[in-house]
């Protein structure tokens, strides 16, 4: 048996026992590590008397690979951007931001849905984790469009899609490690994420405003702030904006020249101000420590996945199976562009029945260097290429698709998360009520997706000029 078959039949393996219901993080290592296993057994004729040997060898290979690998300091910016997230809600800047929101778009047919998918896209542009979203804004937003005479499955669709901004929009934890797994400038990817993150809240405010207007009080505007009232809400949203300001200095230098300093300092640094600012609007010890925890749970459960899935994507290697399918990709008499769309339908499927980040960990090995193939390979340039860019830039605008792809995932059933945790917010909600929200969403995730598939300058405008 060759090593492309005994690829093909332990990833056909994990997947029967992530559809069996293992976690994604125990599947892949299982996998992994029995595949490398097979592997070095097999180069030895599958001799019984050098099982051990084979043992030995897969042992060492996998056991190399947590601190190896989860020792980069890029992955150290998950956990301060998880802790910005969580500090600024004992800062009370969540409340703030939505009341912002509120006065100056809620006279929108719709409005106050529309203020929270545009307070969700502030607070996701200092939180890195879109459960935390989520689950912050299904406390704030939702009673009050129940209030005023909200579908209550509509309003918690609206807090589910919403809360998958934070993906994209940095400080994002999927685009870190999109990055690491495919070796790729992690300061280009954050600064990628800001303008697609910005069109698909825009493509959600639309579906708001155009649903408001055809269905007869479907989301009833809400009038009678002042101008001053307006303008008195800014002041305590602008620490969201000191924070973002930071994070892009440190990433991007707009005044020319080197960077501040690197991506992981200005998570540091937003996550002392956000600090700072929770101490100031009063936070105590034990919410400084709840903030602790929960920074610490999500941070290890992806941290444990990236684990799972390296030891996989070590096994991957020695099989050689994502050289054979970038070649069988090739092959294929289609045009590069339709091969493209093929792979994120096929994305959509997977996130029906994967969580986004073990989604993306087991397919990135494969399909990134198909993609790259498609386009001519990572150094072609951009007059020789398949998409019309460079091969870094490619790498960039393919990332930002799958990220997308894996927002998708957060509010597909059956295992949409985002849907989980609004649910379990509200307990007058049930986890159907949210699925039925957030279907009009999947219509202005098709359309934001197709927008920066047609038109990828969104999301190369901003890298390009770093």
């Amino acid at each position: 048996m060759t090593n492309i078959e005994i690829g093909l039949w332990v990833t056909g393996g994990m997947l029967v026992l992530v559809v069996l219901g293992m976690r994604v993080a125990f599947a892949a290592a299982a996998a992994g590590l029995v595949g490398l296993i097979w592997i070095f057994w097999a180069k030895k004729g599958m001799d019984p008397a050098q099982f051990s040997w084979a043992l030995g060898v897969a042992v060492k290979t996998a056991g190399q690979i947590p601190h190896g690998k989860v020792a980069s300091q890029a992955l150290s910016l998950i956990p301060t951007f998880i802790l910005i997230g969580y500090l600024a809600y004992y800062a009370g800047l969540t409340r703030a931001l939505f009341e912002a929101a509120k006065r100056w778009l809620a006279w929108l047919p719709g409005g106050m849905a529309v203020s929270t998918v545009f307070a969700t896209a502030g607070f996701a542009a200092v939180s890195g984790a879109s459960v935390a979203t989520s689950a912050v804004f299904a406390r704030i937003a939702i009673p009050e469009m129940l209030a005023i005479g909200y579908d209550k499955r509509f309003a918690a669709g609206v807090v589910a899609a919403a809360g998958t901004l934070a993906s994209l929009i940095p400080p994002s934890a999927i685009l870190v490690i999109y990055a690491i797994i495919v070796e790729q400038d992690v300061g280009k990817l954050l600064l990628a994420g800001f303008v697609p993150g910005v069109f698909s809240a825009v493509v959600y405010g639309a579906l708001i405003v155009g649903m408001a207007m055809v269905i007869p009080g479907f989301g009833p505007p809400v009038r009678g702030f002042s101008w001053k009232q307006r303008f008195a809400s800014l002041p305590p949203a602008l620490p969201i904006v000191a924070v973002i300001v930071i994070i892009i200095f440190f990433v991007y230098n707009p005044f020319g020249g080197d960077a501040w300093g690197t991506p992981t300092e200005g998570g540091a640094i937003g996550a002392f101000i956000v600090f700072l600012m929770a101490l100031v609007h009063g936070m105590r010890v034990r919410e400084l420590l709840d903030a602790l925890v929960e920074t610490a749970k999500l941070s290890i459960m992806i941290f444990t996945i990236i684990w799972g899935v390296l030891i996989y994507v070590r096994f991957l290697g020695f099989a050689d199976l994502p050289g054979a399918f970038a070649d069988w990709i090739t092959s294929l008499h289609y045009s590069p562009m339709t091969i493209l769309i093929f792979i994120l339908l096929a994305y959509a499927v997977l996130g029906m029945f994967m969580d986004a980040i073990g989604m993306l960990l087991l397919t990135l090995p494969v399909v990134y260097p198909a993609v790259m193939a498609l386009n001519g390979g990572e150094s072609v340039a951009a007059a020789d290429s398949a998409f019309g860019m460079s091969g870094t830039m490619c790498a960039i605008w393919f990332g930002i698709l799958v990220v997308k792809m894996a927002e998708f995932c957060l509010i597909t059933p059956p295992i949409g998360l985002n849907c989980f945790v609004v649910a379990g917010v509200r307990p007058e909600l049930s986890v159907q009520d949210v699925f039925r929200g957030v279907t009009p969403f999947f219509i202005a995730d098709a359309v934001t997706i197709a927008g920066l598939v047609a038109f990828p300058s969104i999301v190369l405008w901003l890298p390009s000029l770093a």
